[in-house]
């Protein structure tokens, strides 16, 4: 597949979001940043975040929703490329945010759960009822881990609650194009995880140990999952780091393909322009963004 630089210079780009004028709204997590990238490629701050937005979606009030982790990583500049790294001193606290694109006001609409504050979300997506799913990474320490898991919350800020834990460091997340399956990639062990929704902020699967997912596909080798977007087939097209790509695998999952980019940490991919065509892709060791042309359209994104 042939892949064109849309732009550069990005501090590790993740939370693409393809918009109708042709440009693709951001975030820069080394930045702590929402940014926008126009087709010539120039770059503009939109909101100012810190922390660390991790990933990005447009809501039912036209705003972009931000899952903030807080400053959960330390970045470190290794022959030219941006590498994450576990447990950054800078870290405060990780947040579920609201970025009006057009004033850059930033409002913090969740920050904990039953008293429990939350560690670091990583990804969201929305759904047909103004909730919103989003993955909780959870922080690792050189002898210690938080395991993560999954939330739903209301945008209208009035609910939030606890849905699947432990995970494993879960990352992406996605749901079908009817709303009734959700998707869940977890980064460290290279699995997807899929549950039934029944209801909005239901999950239910048929695993035999809690949080009883249904396990999709599980990656060969050292290989790592980030974000993900599910396209008009209902192929999941899962980022992933080390080999770094796109692996698109089948609903069911008894076809897995590794589509290859040229970073390592290949972290997301949504699809925008004509009939949902172009993919978007962020490599983020690298700070660019890409496009190409998919094999197959993506899915519309409730809200986009």
């Amino acid at each position: 597949m042939e892949f064109t630089e849309v732009a550069n210079g990005l501090r590790f780009p993740e939370g693409p979001i393809a918009m109708p004028d042709g440009s693709v709204l951001l975030v820069e997590t080394a930045r702590g940043t929402l940014s926008r990238v126009q087709p010539d490629g120039d770059i503009a701050v939109v909101a100012e975040c810190g922390g660390g937005p991790n990933g990005a979606a447009l809501g039912p009030d036209g705003d972009v929703w931000i899952a903030n982790n807080g400053g959960n990583f330390e970045f470190l500049d290794l022959d030219g490329m941006t590498i994450p790294l576990d447990s950054s001193d800078n870290y405060d606290f990780g947040r579920i945010e609201r970025a009006d694109p057009a004033t850059g006001s930033v409002e913090i609409l969740y920050s904990e759960c039953d008293g429990r504050p939350l560690r670091a979300p990583n990804d969201l997506v929305m759904d047909a009822h103004g909730g919103l799913w989003f993955t909780d990474h959870g922080r690792r320490s050189e002898r210690n881990a938080d395991r993560g898991g999954v939330f739903y919350a209301r945008c209208d800020g009035s609910e939030i609650r606890e849905v699947l834990q432990p995970l494993d460091f879960p990352n992406g997340i996605g749901l079908s194009a009817d709303g009734s399956r959700l998707y869940v990639a977890e980064t460290h062990t290279g699995r997807l995880w899929s549950w039934d929704v029944p209801e909005p902020g239901v999950a239910v699967g048929a695993g035999l140990i809690p949080p009883n997912g249904d396990l999709v596909t599980g990656l060969a080798g050292f290989q790592l999952f980030d974000s993900l977007a599910v396209d008009g087939a209902g192929n999941v097209c899962v980022a992933t780091l080390v080999n770094g790509g796109i692996t698109v695998v089948s609903p069911d999952g008894e076809s897995v393909e590794h589509i290859a980019v040229d970073d390592t940490i290949t972290t997301n991919i949504c699809f925008g322009g004509e009939e949902l065509r172009t993919a978007f892709i962020t490599a983020s060791s690298t700070g660019r963004l890409l496009k190409a042309q998919w094999p197959t359209p993506g899915l519309a994104l409730e809200w986009s």
